[in-house]
């Protein structure tokens, strides 16, 4: 390989193009595996699942009902590729593709300073059997001391692009994919360590024509003698999306994923990432792409660590900074990044409860009953039908509750305390929630965090987030980020989708986002 480092200057961003390329109306190719998520169900004949993020309902043919009786099956022609498709984007079965061989990609690493963690990320790429030939892409965003990044990209054959000012980290990773030529581009921010296998896992994604962007999971980079924010972000770090893959879909558990690391099909992402975002552009990149019907996908057994800020100033400020990009991104996509997304009924219920009286009390079970009763009629060839009626409504009303609880405590936390001030009640409601939706998230979580210490940081998280929330409102002058969006009482009374093997052409996936809450 070459060590020469190339220098080219970049004094200004290439601007987005208007709208991305669509993706081509290809089917999945034979010999392409899918397997059943560990948390869809199956009735005892086969034929009515439930699955995905938010859990759906969908009732299969007898064909298709055999198809999945060894627990997936493998595309071998239209029809079992048309069934497939419709699964994956349900959430239900996730791909299993054939090992990828690692080629025909670019490294792009956007960086500002940061020398030492810039040197320790290539250092690492490049004794990777599987990165070490691959071409690198050090893009400079207007460093004070660019000398140094010359010589660390110089030290291990990487090629150097230079902006001479700053234009933030979406501008520098689109430097980088303008000079890209291979058919995929890795974006790796330079705090990152990449485990061992990652981008062989990534790139077996794109086995799926229709698939524009895959991600690996982000994990903590250890440290020593941890301090409690080090901790905290080992379980709650915001780019750490889970252990669960899937789908990556608006309004779902995995409604983005952070450009920390990502890959792209570079025929899907025209010129990128918004250079106008400094925060924010990795979700909008996702809903534009999601939007444009491509597909995305999010891998967790591909890992990469990251180095987590953990200064206290540091991290309340980052927590910050991210909340002030709800307001761009919910007047970019309207309705897409609410801070509460639930049924009429839920939420009716939810506010009947907290009067805290039993007549109130009363009217919320008949409504939770009622939507029991609508569920199970939706499923009356489940193996119980009022059972599941009766579970999925009261995890739909504790869903709701929950989201409530973090809009409270995060997104509107102003209204909630000035509310506090002025009704003794609302004090005590609002403290016993507070303490009681902190220690479950550290049951949940697994912190080894004392729980009040993991109570107590959960909600200074919360409390920057919102304040960034409020900022970035105040400065677009709009309430977008803060409005919750309702169900429409219609998509309650659907029936479950009818699945069977049938020709591609009729088998089609609407553009329009098909996740609602249950």
């Amino acid at each position: 390989m070459n060590p020469t480092t190339w220098l080219v200057r970049h004094d200004r961003p290439v601007p987005p193009d208007p709208g991305l390329p669509l993706p081509p109306d290809a089917r999945l190719p034979d010999g392409f595996t899918v397997e059943l998520g560990a948390d869809t169900h199956r009735s005892r004949d086969g034929r009515l699942m439930l699955g995905g993020s938010p859990p759906r309902l969908l009732r299969l043919g007898a064909t298709a009902a055999r198809l999945l009786d060894g627990g997936g099956f493998t595309v071998t022609g239209p029809a079992s590729a048309a069934l497939a498709r419709r699964l994956l984007d349900a959430g239900a079965v996730h791909p299993r593709p054939a090992p990828a061989r690692v080629a025909d990609s670019t490294i792009v690493v956007p960086v500002r300073d940061r020398a030492d963690q810039l040197d320790r990320l290539l250092a690492a790429l490049r004794t990777d059997p599987d990165t070490v030939h691959l071409p690198l892409l050090v893009v400079d965003d207007g460093s004070r001391d660019p000398a140094a990044l010359a010589a660390v990209a110089l030290r291990h054959a990487a090629r150097l692009l230079v902006h001479s000012s700053n234009l933030g980290p979406a501008a520098a990773r689109n430097t980088g994919l303008c000079q890209a030529r291979t058919p995929y581009v890795a974006f790796v921010d330079s705090d990152v360590v990449p485990e061992p296998g990652w981008l062989a896992l990534l790139l077996a994604q794109f086995a799926d024509p229709m698939l524009a962007l895959a991600a690996p999971r982000v994990v903590a980079l250890p440290v020593p003698g941890p301090r409690p924010l080090d901790r905290y972000e080992e379980v709650r770090s915001p780019l750490d999306m889970g252990a669960r893959e899937g789908p990556v879909v608006p309004l779902t558990k995995l409604s983005y994923v952070p450009s920390a690391t990502v890959v792209v099909r570079r025929s899907a992402v025209g010129a990128g990432f918004a250079p106008g975002m400094r925060v924010g552009e990795d979700v909008d990149l996702t809903m534009r792409l999601h939007e444009a019907g491509w597909r995305l996908r999010y891998v967790p057994a591909a890992r990469v660590a990251h180095r987590h800020r953990t200064h206290l100033y540091g991290w309340l400020s980052q927590r910050a900074g991210y909340g002030t990009a709800a307001a761009d991104l919910a007047l970019r996509h309207p309705g897409q990044v609410p801070p509460l997304y639930a049924a009429p009924w839920s939420l009716t219920a939810c506010a009947l409860l907290l009067r805290g009286r039993p007549v109130p009390a009363a009217a919320a079970l008949a409504a939770t009953g009622a939507a029991a009763v609508r569920v199970a009629r939706r499923m009356p060839d489940a193996d119980n039908p009022a059972k599941a009626g009766a579970l999925l409504s009261l995890a739909a009303l504790y869903g709701t509750a929950e989201q409530l609880l973090r809009c409270a405590t995060r997104h509107h936390w102003p209204v909630t305390l000035a509310v506090a001030v002025t009704s003794r009640r609302a004090r005590y409601v609002l403290a016993a929630a507070a303490l009681a939706e902190g220690l479950a998230d550290h049951h949940r979580s697994g912190s080894s965090l004392g729980p009040l210490t993991h109570t107590a940081i959960r909600r200074l998280d919360d409390l920057a987030y919102g304040w960034g929330v409020w900022q970035g409102a105040l400065r677009h002058r709009t309430t977008a980020p803060l409005l919750p969006r309702i169900a429409s009482l219609s998509a309650w009374l659907r029936s479950p989708t009818q699945l069977e093997p049938r020709s591609a052409d009729q088998v089609r996936q609407p553009r329009t986002n098909p996740h609602r809450p249950l």
